[in-house]
């Protein structure tokens, strides 16, 4: 290899500094998750009449991949995803309609999510911990993961 061409480390280094995947300091760009665990909801659902009459609590677990955020330089929440308002918007999918399934609540959910935020994906996991069954079990559950 001659001096006049850069050896493969500092072609790389070129390259990441041209696609502005570093900051100012020359950190790479954080990639940001947001979970909410344990969201506890209670709604109509369930696959005979009498369970969607009843309704049952839900725990909802959601995870938010939002790739680069500003709020990591920033610290504002007009920045990143409030996570308040997510959590709201969860229960009013679970509120408006009634599920047979938890796969399509959950499938709802991202749905939703992925129209209102700029995430690149969402996981949704909806978990009965007491559902209606002869067997003891502690919880039944769907996950669903959708990318934009």
């Amino acid at each position: 290899m001659s001096d006049d061409e850069p050896d493969e480390f500092e072609s790389d280094e070129l390259e990441e500094d041209e696609d502005g995947d570093e900051d100012e300091d020359g950190h790479p760009e954080p990639e940001v998750t947001i979970e909410i665990s344990g969201l506890s909801l209670f709604t109509h659902i369930g696959v005979s009449a009498a369970e969607r009459e009843v309704g049952q609590r839900l725990l909802v677990d959601i995870r938010l991949d939002v790739g680069e955020c500003d709020a990591t330089v920033t610290d504002r929440i007009e920045d990143t995803v409030d996570y308040a308002e997510v959590c709201d918007a969860v229960n009013l999918v679970a509120q408006q309609r009634t599920y047979r399934t938890l796969e399509r609540l959950c499938a709802a959910v991202c749905d939703r999510l992925l129209e209102r935020y700029d995430a690149h994906a969402v996981w949704v996991k909806a978990a009965k911990p007491e559902p209606p069954i002869a067997l003891p079990v502690s919880e039944v559950s769907v996950e669903v993961w959708r990318e934009a």
